[in-house]
C-alpha cells in the first residue's frame, strides 16, 4: 500500500469518527445560555428550565431533519464501507478502484446532508425560516463535527482520486 493510499485511509476513518460522534451528541443547535438552555440535535433534544434538573427527550422531527438522519447514517455506512475497501487494498490493489466510488456515494451523502438540515428551520423550537438561521440560535459542537467529516470526507476523496487514475497527464500528453 502506498503512502497516498494510507494517507486517504486515515481521512476516511477521521471523517467516520467525525461523523458518528455528531450523531451520537446531541448538541446540533442551541440557545446559548445555562439557564433555561436548549439543545436540539437529531437524535435527543434537552431543556434546562430555569434552576432544574435538565431533562431531555426523543424529539418529533420535521421531515428534513428526518432526510438529514437518514443521508448522515447511509453516509456513515458508506464511509465504513470506503475504510474495509482502503484497507483491504493492502492485499488486492483493485479494490481502491471500489473505495473511490464507496468514498463519492459518501461524500454526497454527507453533503446531502448538510443541504437538508438547514431546510428544518422553520420549526417552533428555532423559529426561524427554511434556510434562515435565527439570531437566537447558536450552532452545537455536534454541528462542527459533522461539517468536519465532510471536510475530511472530500480531502479523503481527492486522494483516493489521485491514486484509482496514476498516469493520465501522461497519457493525455502522449495523445496530443
Amino acid at each position: 500500500m502506498d503512502k497516498l493510499a494510507i494517507i486517504s485511509g486515515i481521512l476516511f476513518i477521521t471523517s467516520e469518527v467525525f461523523a458518528v460522534a455528531s450523531l451520537v451528541h446531541h448538541d446540533w443547535l442551541n440557545t446559548g445560555g445555562d439557564v433555561g438552555s436548549v439543545v436540539l440535535g437529531l437524535t435527543k433534544q434537552c431543556q434546562t428550565i430555569y434552576g432544574r434538573a435538565r431533562t431531555c427527550f426523543t424529539p418529533t422531527l420535521p421531515a428534513e431533519w428526518v432526510a438529514t438522519l437518514i443521508f448522515l447514517v447511509a453516509g456513515i455506512i458508506s464511509l465504513a464501507s470506503t475504510c474495509c475497501f482502503v484497507i483491504s487494498s493492502h492485499w488486492r490493489r483493485s479494490m481502491l478502484i471500489y473505495a473511490r466510488w464507496a468514498a463519492f456515494v459518501a461524500t454526497v451523502l454527507l453533503c446531502m446532508a448538510s443541504i437538508s438540515f438547514p431546510m428544518g428551520f422553520h420549526i417552533k423550537e428555532i423559529g426561524g425560516r427554511s434556510l434562515q438561521f435565527p439570531n437566537s440560535i447558536h450552532l452545537g459542537s455536534s454541528y462542527i463535527l459533522f461539517t468536519m467529516s465532510i471536510i475530511f470526507s472530500v480531502m479523503g476523496l481527492v486522494l483516493a482520486s489521485r491514486i484509482c487514475l496514476p498516469g493520465i497527464a501522461e497519457v493525455d500528453v502522449a495523445a496530443m
